[in-house]
């Protein structure tokens, strides 16, 4: 690792200094086999927008310096007949949709689902066209500035196929993200979705991608058609 890196790691590092972190528990499901359908829950009202889930990913994972695989961004939401405006922490990655429009348009297969439904990128085959980049409605994409191949956040597969948690699971401070097999009503994520049926919401269903994060806690101004434009509302949006 280059010393930018560590200096940009360890400033991050100091956001997260002296928390406790939740303990560590093992995966619902075992490591991934045919089957099995990973999914994630986010738990909004459990987050504190403390951003250990971006440090503990960019150590886990060491995307360039400024580039990140899972964030959790800030927004203003200004609703009708209030006259202050409410803040939003609202964590982002990609979805591993249920039908990824990223797929389709690779030119050469180096996107692709695996089994479990978790979309990973072949950077061997990856030629950092950027069409997969522009096709996700999600903004979860990105074009590695070392690779210059195309990069996102995996789920932290390498662990889960170990059965570890996802770097960014695992350092939630405030247990706002689970993971698990969705195929699997027992798992923790299965029973938060039952559990909350009536309060689960995704980013831009519009599109029709079948997204696999799903937020406890969304407020309808994320969701719905505004202005004529559907779904996320832009940081300080009026």
């Amino acid at each position: 690792m280059d010393a930018s890196k560590r200096q940009f790691l360890k400033r991050l590092g100091g956001l997260t200094a002296g928390a406790s972190l939740i303990p560590v528990t093992e995966l619902d499901a075992a490591p991934a086999t045919a089957g099995k359908r990973y999914g994630m829950v986010i738990d909004l009202r459990k987050c504190i927008g403390c951003q250990a889930c971006t440090v503990s990913c960019s150590m886990e994972n060491l995307p360039p310096v400024g580039q990140f695989r899972t964030t959790v961004q800030q927004y203003e939401v200004r609703l009708e007949n209030r006259q202050q405006a409410t803040q939003v922490m609202l964590p982002r990655l990609c979805n591993h949709c249920a039908n990824p429009p990223c797929i389709p348009v690779c030119p050469t297969q180096a996107t692709y689902q695996r089994d479990d439904g978790i979309v990973v990128v072949d950077n061997q085959q990856c030629v950092g066209c950027a069409y997969c980049v522009q096709a996700c409605p999600y903004d979860a994409r990105f074009i590695n500035h070392d690779t210059q191949t195309a990069d996102k956040c995996t789920f932290c597969v390498h662990r889960l196929e170990v059965g570890l948690l996802p770097a960014c699971v695992e350092s939630c401070v405030g247990g706002a993200r689970v993971i698990g097999d969705l195929n699997n009503p027992q798992s923790q994520a299965g029973r938060l979705l039952r559990e909350h049926a009536d309060d689960i919401k995704v980013l831009k269903p519009e599109q029709g991608t079948g997204p696999q994060v799903y937020y406890i806690g969304l407020g309808d101004e994320f969701v719905n058609r505004i202005d004529g434009q559907p779904g996320l509302w832009s940081p300080g949006h009026d």
